[in-house]
């Protein structure tokens, strides 16, 4: 076997869990590893299924479980701990027959003295599971009742075949994927891969795959991130990888011999210098078409009838019913996150789910104009990033198509030259405004209208029947969790001013006491002291509350010197 060496060659990892290991073993092999993470796990809205599932465990009503992960493991036993007696609930689990999905989760049942019936063989995908089930269970599994839990994602191909073959099945989420809270490192990161800045891609998920090119498609690069993957060694840790990088059109140079990120790394640094040789260099025909800014489902003349992959369709995106479809969306939008992240989470998930080249999302606000208060349709967040639009473009009420919707509350759907509508609107500064489609809904509240949401094509552009519905869903779906979001937005800003205020009026009888100035000459000083320094009033009148904390601290410190020495 030849010696494992990148001999110096950047290695990229979109690793969070076990980032700090990945890190170590590339350097180990002589790679220069840069690790951001693309991925965080989140807990459900609501633990509900759990419970239900330990109450019906509890009463005997389940005989075959199948743990998925690890962590999901320990995140079940963590959750049902909190409500019922963790080792009545341990005792329950040996009683039944349990299947481990591979290594990860056998050694967390391990621990907990639960006897496995059957392991699933490597590399673990979905197939080699069922196989497992069938060996544990025979024909019998058609008299048993199933419960499976599940990790981040529901595997519609899984659950159809386990549905046919047990006599009752039961899914069993404990946690969920989501993008990083921060995701400026990533966007940096897809930066640098367009500006060849790597060398070697290790995915060790389909999530990873999913959440780079969700972000690659936020900031309008994907088709180029595409491009520039195949000048880069591209590794995949399995089959369920692969196919995801496949759905982007990226054929991974190979999947390690096993599936664990040990081997992953050993084979890549084995092996890396040797494909990256056979790599074409340089701005290539396929990089140059990228830059024109369309991918491979944005072709003129052709319709992308197939949705981009979400965390919920790694590597299964095509058989969600209606109940995962519902799920999906409401736990991608239940975490308590700021309105922005909000916002921007659901402009992703429209995005993904039909066809369009831009997705505008327009907040309902009320703001003070000569002198009374007016009502505007603001920009908040978009598809491709505006950093100049988003938050500043407004629309009265009434005006444009956009104006037009949100007034009447119905969705207006124009299948070409959407330009010439009489309602029509154009924002010169807007790139994506040269269109010839649109369709827009209005997101309600209460019975109420909060938002509009716009999606746009450059070709002309038949919308279904199933496609306006569904988007009119969705703004009933969102409606409540945007009002919540900017709620606790408008919450956390007011708290930040009520803070400021009360550390303000410290600092301000401080000045009063110890230079012997009015209220309002003290209030003076310090805006003299924000302007001239170029810093806010909350800095200055931090600034004046540690001096004095600290002219205190040092008056106690001799008052106990002097007590000290007199005694």
């Amino acid at each position: 076997m030849a010696h494992a060496n990148f001999n110096r060659l950047r290695v990229l990892s979109l690793e969070s869990r076990r980032a700090k290991e990945i890190d170590k073993l590339i350097r180990t092999y002589g790679g220069q590893p840069t690790v951001v993470p693309a991925m965080r796990e989140i807990g459900l809205d609501s633990n509900q299924h759990v419970f239900e599932f330990a109450e019906t465990l509890l009463a005997g009503g389940i005989d075959v479980i199948i743990f998925m992960t690890g962590v999901g493991v320990r995140a079940m036993i963590d959750i049902i701990s909190t409500r019922c007696d963790r080792e009545q609930f341990l005792e329950a689990l040996r009683r039944t027959t349990v299947i481990a999905r591979g290594p990860k989760p056998g050694s967390a049942l391990r621990e907990l003295k639960i006897p496995i019936a059957i392991t699933a063989d490597e590399p673990s995908t979905w197939r080699e599971l069922l196989t497992a089930v069938d060996q544990a269970c025979g024909p019998s599994l058609a008299h048993l009742r199933v419960a499976i839990q599940e990790y981040g994602a529901t595997n519609p191909e899984l659950i159809s075949e386990l549905s046919r073959r047990a006599l009752w099945l039961t899914r069993v989420p404990v946690y969920q994927w989501a993008l990083p809270l921060d995701l400026e490192p990533l966007q940096e990161t897809i930066g640098s891969i367009l500006r060849g800045r790597f060398d070697v891609i290790l995915f060790m998920t389909a999530v990873q795959v999913i959440h780079l090119f969700q972000v690659a498609e936020q900031m309008g690069v994907a088709s180029q991130l595409a491009a520039a993957l195949q000048h880069m060694v591209v590794l995949s840790i399995g089959p369920t990888t692969s196919e995801e990088l496949v759905h982007y059109g990226i054929q991974p140079d190979f999947e390690p011999s096993r599936p664990k990120m040990g081997y992953l790394v050993n084979e890549a640094a084995q092996y890396a210098h040797k494909l990256l040789a056979q790599k074409p260099k340089g701005r290539t025909a396929a990089m140059a078409g990228a830059s024109t800014g369309q991918s491979r489902f944005e072709q003129p003349g052709l319709i992308r009838r197939v949705a981009p992959s979400t965390p919920a369709m790694a590597g299964f995106r095509d058989g969600l019913t209606q109940m995962d479809f519902l799920h999906e969306i409401s736990s991608r939008f239940a975490a308590a996150d700021p309105l922005h992240l909000v916002l921007d989470r659901i402009v992703a998930f429209i995005a993904s789910i039909i066809p369009c080249d831009s997705c505008f999302l327009y907040v309902l606000e009320t703001g003070k104009e000569a002198g009374r208060e007016v009502e505007k349709l603001v920009l908040r967040a978009s598809k491709v990033p505006h950093a100049d639009l988003v938050d500043h473009v407004n629309l009265e009420i009434g005006q444009g198509v956009i104006g037009w919707v949100a007034r009447h509350r119905q969705p207006v759907a124009l299948a070409s030259r959407a330009s010439e509508d009489p309602r029509f609107k154009a924002f010169r500064n807007i790139p994506e405004d040269v269109f010839e489609a649109m369709l827009c809904t209005p997101i309600l509240c209460a019975g109420r209208v909060i938002g509009v949401i716009n999606l746009q094509h450059r070709l002309s552009y038949h919308h279904t029947h199933e496609e306006v519905r569904l988007l009119s869903t969705l703004g009933f779906l969102i409606g409540a969790e945007i009002e919540r979001a900017r709620l606790e937005t408008e919450n956390a800003q007011l708290q930040t001013r009520l803070e400021t205020r009360k550390v303000v009026d410290r600092a301000k009888n401080i000045l009063q006491r110890d230079l012997a100035l009015t209220e309002e000459e003290a209030y003076q000083r310090m805006q003299r002291e924000s302007r001239q320094r170029r810093k806010s009033m909350r800095e200055i009148a931090d600034a004046i509350l540690l001096s004095d904390d600290l002219r205190q601290s040092q008056y106690q410190d001799q008052q106990r010197s002097r007590t000290s020495a007199a005694s």
